[in-house]
């Protein structure tokens, strides 16, 4: 037993082992680092408990307990304290102890990192694709808007009558809004200019600005501790004010929207890790993107907002990728939080 007991105690994965009653009778180490509790708090709660497990999983551990039939589930969603969310896969194996009782392994597979990983890659060739289709566009539609701005502008020297070169100056008004349209899709044309800088300062100066905008008051929680960022300072200012704006923008006078920021070591951003990362959470309280909207909201011309031009957040995000960062979104009706990731040293490549 000792032997079985240094085993588990020697795996990176959480394992538990449950009694008769769904009781846990042992947790290793990487299941007290994983929920957050040590094995004095686990042993002795009951699993459904301790796991914060539904009425459907309960019945499923009393099933292999019964049946001895094993089983797994896949992305379980466990909630062991209201703060702390993890998502796991969950292999149940049952084995039969020397008293003949059945007793249930539980062993849990903590994929939060992976899945983030997985979905900051999504979102880098999400980012990389975009910009290719936007310059190949701007490329196709540049050149005959220059042609027809150009046809407008020698048809209005030839024309005598007033009330005609009110129509080319339709067409001209109209190519230059097209022009006008392409550029902002492409972002900012001129190159980052690298200094020192405090993010807060910056952070500050975009609550000002959206806070006298919108008459809305913006909570701040800013660490003190997090060095100078080297970048650019007016792209990041665009960057942050397009996603504080959103949200300040989705909730309205009487909602909430907090900002704040937290330093991060050994910090993975899609396949790099780097030694420390800045995270800068724009929260707010308002309504929610629908979940058939959150994997698209960084292509351009996608908004929700009556009214919207659906290029905010596409700048926003190759504002920030341009300073080797990245912006993730997680949404539900009263809680959305955008996740501006910004790396303040050089990067290694992740190491599995």
């Amino acid at each position: 037993m000792n032997l079985h007991k240094r085993i588990l105690d020697s795996l990176s994965n959480a394992v538990l082992v449950l009694d008769q009653r769904l009781v846990v009778s042992y947790i290793n180490p990487a299941g007290e680092m994983l929920l957050g509790v040590s094995a004095r708090q686990a042993m002795g709660q009951l699993a459904v408990d301790l796991l914060q497990l539904d009425a459907r999983l309960g019945d499923s551990l009393a099933q292999a307990r019964d049946g001895g039939h094993p089983f797994t589930e896949r992305e379980v969603e466990l909630t062991p304290r209201p703060e702390l969310v993890i998502t796991v896969d969950l292999s149940v194996t049952p084995f039969i102890d020397a008293s003949r009782d059945a007793t249930l392994l539980l062993e849990l597979q903590h994929l939060d990192r992976h899945l983030r990983i997985s979905r900051e890659e999504h979102l880098l060739a999400q980012q990389n694709a975009t910009r290719a289709l936007i310059r190949g566009l701007a490329h196709e539609v540049k050149n005959p808007l220059g042609g027809l701005r150009g046809a407008a502008q020698l048809l209005e020297r030839r024309l005598d009558e007033a009330e005609l070169r009110e129509y080319t100056q339709v067409i001209i008004g109209e190519a230059d809004r097209l022009q006008a349209l392409v550029d902002r899709m492409l972002g900012p044309a001129k190159l980052p200019r690298h200094e020192e800088l405090n993010v807060h300062e910056v952070l500050e100066r975009v609550r000002q600005l959206v806070e006298a905008e919108s008459l809305l008051s913006i909570d701040a929680d800013y660490d003190p501790s997090i060095p100078d960022l080297v970048g650019d300072r007016d792209q990041l200012i665009q960057a942050l004010l397009n996603i504080v704006r959103n949200a300040a923008q989705s909730v309205g006078e009487d909602g909430r929207v907090a900002v704040r920021t937290r330093c991060h070591r050994q910090f993975t951003i899609g396949q790099q890790r780097h030694r420390l990362v800045i995270g800068i959470d724009v929260a707010d309280n308002g309504p929610g993107i629908p979940a058939s909207m959150v994997e698209n909201i960084f292509y351009p011309m996608v908004t929700g907002r009556e009214g919207g031009t659906g290029l905010g957040l596409s700048i926003a995000q190759e504002l920030i990728h341009r300073h080797g960062g990245l912006i993730e979104c997680t949404s539900r009706p009263g809680q959305t939080v955008f996740r501006i990731l910004l790396p303040l040293e050089g990067a290694t490549h992740e190491e599995d």
